[in-house]
């Protein structure tokens, strides 16, 4: 009954395939949530990112009303928008327009991190040290999200009384404390920063403080996820992510490229065990395997909800791993 008990969700990053274009990943992307709308995933979150060949995610809110007008009953959010890259008056004005238009099926995961560099914040016309206001700024944003207060000067329209709810996102404590201090929902991202896992789930819980927002803790973990009808497929069809992150970690385009029978001549014992380290969190095999490990990790930390980051070259394959991970939890 363990995998029963967990919540079930996804990550996009609207990856782009080595030989694809930008169209079709949006036509494959939303074609995804639309699976897993159908099979009762609980939501579909997409990140912001700039600068990056190879993710077509960054005009997140964007793409999140693509997504909600094509499926029925998933929530859709972002997981998150980058609050620093943004004044919070433009980001409850969007959020606000999309909660209006898909009523109870939006969400605002925010993250403290800019998620790009020192040029393209300048791009975006940011200040490198606007992460400092992260606290402030998700308080005006609760503010702004909430029902309009006589003699309210500054008003979101759309965005007041929409209470769009606001999730708080990272791979470090502060974000952590600061989710338990607000009594807000929390996820770590494990799937790219697995390191501080167990201390950012333990400061959340240990410190979480009640709000109107909710009443105890509740905690997403973030994960890489390749699941196949084999375990050798599996294994195949994960060198797909094994070369993305070897590819971050040189600077270079990150392109989804095809899997590869043996990633020895790719990449030096060194970056191998550094690419290992930054997916030590994944989770990669067929169904006995996949159900094994996510149950380990049931066990072992305290969350509520899986959200998966399932990078596979073939959109078919990755729509496959959605219906294996449906069936384990019908199994259990």
């Amino acid at each position: 009954m363990l995998l029963q008990e967990k919540t079930f969700s996804l990550l996009e990053l609207a990856s782009v395939r080595e030989d694809g274009s930008i169209t079709e990943t949006l036509r494959d992307t939303l074609r995804y949530a639309q699976k897993a709308d159908q099979l009762g995933f609980e939501r579909f979150w997409l990140a912001e990112h700039h600068n990056m060949e190879g993710i077509a995610s960054s005009a997140t809110s964007v793409l999140i009303g693509h997504i909600a007008g094509g499926t029925e009953r998933i929530k859709v959010g972002s997981g998150g928008i980058m609050l620093p890259n943004h004044p919070p008056l433009v980001i409850a004005e969007q959020f606000g327009t999309l909660a209006s238009l898909y009523p109870g099926r939006i969400e605002l995961g925010l993250g403290r991190a800019p998620g790009t560099d020192a040029i393209t914040m300048r791009a975006l016309r940011r200040d490198m040290r606007s992460a400092d206001d992260f606290p402030q700024d998700v308080g005006l944003l609760q503010q702004l999200l909430a029902p309009l207060k006589p003699g309210q000067k500054l008003k979101a329209i759309p965005g007041a009384g929409t209470e769009v709810p606001i999730w708080l996102l990272g791979s470090s404590l502060f974000s952590a404390q600061l989710a338990a201090q607000k009594g807000l929902p929390y996820a770590f991202a494990g799937h790219f920063a697995p390191r501080l896992v167990r201390e950012a789930l333990h400061v959340y819980r240990e410190n979480f403080q009640p709000s109107e927002v909710l009443d105890k803790p509740y905690a997403i973990l973030g994960i890489p996820l390749i699941a196949a009808d084999t375990d050798a497929e599996a294994r195949y069809l994960a060198t797909t992510s094994h070369q993305r992150i070897l590819a971050l970690l040189r600077g270079q385009p990150l392109w989804l490229k095809p899997p590869v029978e043996d990633m020895t001549p790719l990449w030096s014992p060194e970056e191998e065990a550094a690419v290992k380290d930054f997916l030590s969190l994944a989770v990669v095999g067929g169904p006995d395997t996949v159900r094994e490990d996510l149950e380990a990790l049931c066990r072992e930390l305290p969350f509520d909800e899986f959200m998966f980051t399932i990078d596979v070259y073939d959109p078919a394959a990755r729509v496959h791993a959605l219906q294996i991970l449906s069936e384990l939890r019908r199994r259990d």
